[in-house]
């Protein structure tokens, strides 16, 4: 019997497209039956929702007075360039804190983790710090910050917005710093020691075994305390700068209307979806790295 001729080394192996079962096959088409039914009941459970809430809410008996007070188009439309000015100045605010925020929580939360009894005091300072400004109204911060300091006259006193932002600062540090102590001591043990046997000095390996890690671990909180700062900093408009709640306050005093408010409100809401967009994907996709998925 004559056998074949042994196929050169450099000839390619001819590739064999896979054809799937046919259970595979019903599978698939299982599937997909069932996404398709469940958007259709997703969708129509939605629509009959959103419909009797629409119902309810238009055929209350107070329904047209509170359509003029708080949705008027016209009064929304004169009050949207002062609105959008003062929600720049919320914008760049927000950033300026949370850039802060976010440093000198990192910074608390490393003193909070230095070791040995010479760094007693600092952990003193630093946890007294925490449990200080996590328990203080932001509020309250804000007026001391903004109306009493003023009030010292001292030379080179920074202006009331600087002020503001330092209250924010101040009061979403203290947060900050517990989620990142807290991502820094779920590294185990064992990497420092790892690290260390090395020979990479305490601050190398916070720098390029503890941190990268710890970080990683919290960016959902971290990001989340980031969204919640984007709503209080308009809290700032108490002490007096004209942002978007601030505009729109002073919209609704000349027209007596509300819906200067309802408009801030919108865009606040607008600024936040991308922010929340992130930290929704970023949760995600830790867990699905922990989970190993």
């Amino acid at each position: 019997m004559s056998h074949p001729p042994p196929r050169p080394p450099d000839t390619p192996t001819p590739h064999r497209r896979h054809v799937p079962s046919a259970a595979q096959r019903r599978r698939a088409a299982y599937r997909r039956r069932q996404t398709t039914r469940s958007v259709l009941v997703a969708a129509a459970s939605t629509a009959v929702l959103g419909t009797l809430l629409v119902v309810a809410v238009t055929g209350a008996p107070g329904w047209d007075r509170v359509r003029r007070s708080f949705l008027d188009p016209a009064i929304a439309r004169d009050a949207l360039p002062e609105v959008l000015a003062g929600l720049w100045l919320n914008v760049r605010l927000l950033v300026c804190c949370a850039v802060g925020a976010l440093l000198l929580g990192l910074l608390i939360a490393l003193l909070r983790t230095l070791r040995g009894p010479v760094f007693f005091p600092v952990r003193a300072l630093s946890a007294g710090y925490t449990y200080t400004f996590r328990g203080l109204p932001l509020i309250i911060v804000l007026y001391v910050l903004t109306l009493g300091v003023p009030g010292l006259r001292l030379q080179g006193m920074p202006p009331v917005l600087v002020l503001g932002g330092l209250a924010l600062v101040l009061t979403y540090g203290g947060y900050l710093a517990e989620v990142f102590r807290a991502g820094i001591e779920s590294v185990h043990p064992s990497q420092l020691a790892a690290a260390r046997s090395l020979g990479l000095t305490y601050r190398q390996t916070m720098r390029h075994v503890v941190l990268p890690q710890a970080v990683r671990r919290v960016a959902p909180p971290l990001l989340n305390d980031v969204v919640a700062m984007q709503k209080d900093v308009g809290l700032v408009s108490l002490a007096g700068p004209i942002d978007a709640v601030r505009a729109a306050q002073i919209a609704t005093a000349q027209s007596f209307n509300y819906t200067p408010y309802i408009l801030a409100g919108v865009l606040f809401v607008l600024l936040a979806i991308p922010l929340i967009a992130v930290t929704d994907w970023v949760t995600l996709r830790s867990a699905r790295r922990q989970s190993g998925g």
